[in-house]
């Protein structure tokens, strides 16, 4: 089975207004982590910049406008994935793993590679993906009135792994976190 576990950070939570700014992830590939990424992109042009956003993941607006333009990191994604799975078969593709991946991160990287020119997206990826929040939910059911909320870090507090609070929002500690909680959920630590 190949996951792409990956998260994102962007300039705001809009699909059609804003965009990329961190992609980190893992290339987990029959339980074996292949290889990790985190790359930084500058923006698409067009994108919108909320500062808000930007504040949470602690960047500014003049270090994501040096960061590579996207065609390049984009191309070096791509690279990366060829590395692992052959889109032109149909039968080779990458399950899309994060936390509340289906309903926010998936849009992005979908529009991403439209902006980048390739409307091929289901080439690489399943339309099926893996939302690890929506597995900690029946782990976590009977625990759940006691949560204070539903977000990756509470959620991994409550299944007893070590969270720095200072470094969530960073898209490499944020996979890290949503690893250690897919791994916890199936029963696989």
């Amino acid at each position: 089975m190949k996951l792409l576990f990956f998260d994102l950070e962007t300039t705001g939570t809009l699909v059609n207004k804003h965009g990329i700014h961190q992609m980190s992830g893992f290339i987990v590939i029959d339980g074996e982590i292949k290889e990790k990424f985190n790359l930084h992109v500058r923006p698409n042009p067009m994108a919108q910049i909320d500062p808000a956003a930007l504040e949470v993941a602690g960047v500014t607006e003049a270090q994501i406008k040096a960061y590579p333009p996207m065609e390049q990191v984009y191309a070096g994604f791509v690279d990366k994935l060829s590395q692992y799975v052959d889109r032109y078969n149909k039968k080779d593709k990458f399950f899309l793993v994060g936390y509340n991946n289906a309903s926010f991160d998936n849009q992005f990287l979908r529009a991403w590679f439209i902006q980048n020119g390739d409307k091929y997206f289901g080439s690489w990826f399943w339309a099926n993906s893996i939302d690890v929040m929506i597995m900690a939910t029946p782990y976590l059911a009977e625990r759940r009135a006691e949560m204070e909320n539903f977000k990756q870090g509470t959620v991994a507090k409550t299944l007893g792994i070590v969270v720095e609070d200072d470094k969530l929002h960073d898209a490499l500690y944020d996979i890290e976190i949503c690893k250690a909680i897919y791994d916890k959920v199936c029963g696989k630590y």
